[in-house]
């Protein structure tokens, strides 16, 4: 995606903050019989309540996602920007305002050992634009890994990113072409087994397993979209994590 760097550096530096008690959702079990790994679910939002942006947003989704601080970095604006409508999370896009933020509780985002991450999305316009969803260590340490999937731009076909572990090395990294397109409806999966592997799917179809610069410390699970561009809409479904059994 265009303009990675700056996100890196604003994503770095961010400082996120939250108040409220957690409240779990979802439970149950998966088997992956490829991997033999099993996965308990931990966390689930589908956005079926209507919220506008610039308050009741946030207010309504504050035990499922938390906001980078309106303005962090000069690019961030997540409460004007974010918006639920007919059961999406609705990010316009419109050149000036950037959003990001964490999926999760206040308590419970900050702490994934391992897991499942699961979104389903599409983009409309935004073309120069793009998003990326990440798992990015908790410590904001780089070289404990980070995994990106999907992230391009919206113009390009979604990519998958699993970057170097090795200090100074960070900004490379495995990367493969999903052959599918940000303009219609698909599923993203990332099967993540600790210091083992990394699985990612589309559609319930694997796209790739890598098996090196596996992280094995606490992540979060997370989006950004940049402030340039033309206008349109991010929408995500729904959002599903779970967590590793083994």
């Amino acid at each position: 995606m265009q303009k990675r760097t700056t996100m890196r550096s604003v994503l770095a530096a961010a400082v996120l903050s939250a108040a409220l008690v957690a409240v779990p959702v979802g439970s149950g079990a998966t088997a992956t019989a490829a991997t033999s790994a099993t996965f308990k679910q931990t966390f689930a939002e589908s956005f079926r309540t209507n919220a506008a942006a610039n308050g009741p947003f946030a207010r309504t989704y504050a035990n499922s996602w938390q906001p980078y601080p309106d303005g962090t970095g000069g690019m961030y604006w997540s409460g004007s920007q974010i918006s639920a409508a007919n059961g999406v999370m609705d990010v316009k896009l419109g050149g000036a305002k950037g959003a990001a933020g964490t999926f999760g509780t206040p308590t419970g985002a900050w702490g994934h050992k391992g897991g499942k991450f699961e979104v389903r999305a599409k983009a409309t316009g935004g073309t120069a634009n793009g998003a990326a969803f990440i798992l990015w260590p908790t410590s904001n340490v780089w070289s404990e890994g980070e995994i990106d999937f999907p992230e391009s731009n919206f113009e390009a076909t979604p990519m998958l990113h699993q970057h170097s572990m090795v200090a100074g090395q960070e900004s490379s990294a495995t990367s493969v072409s999903t052959g599918v397109s940000w303009r219609t409806w698909h599923t993203y999966s990332v099967e993540w087994i600790p210091g083992k592997s990394v699985r990612y799917l589309v559609d319930g179809a694997v796209v790739s397993t890598v098996t090196k610069n596996v992280p094995r410390t606490a992540h979060r699970y997370m989006f950004q979209v940049g402030n340039w561009g033309a206008a349109g809409h991010l929408y995500i479904d729904y959002v599903r994590t779970f967590s590793y059994v083994g």
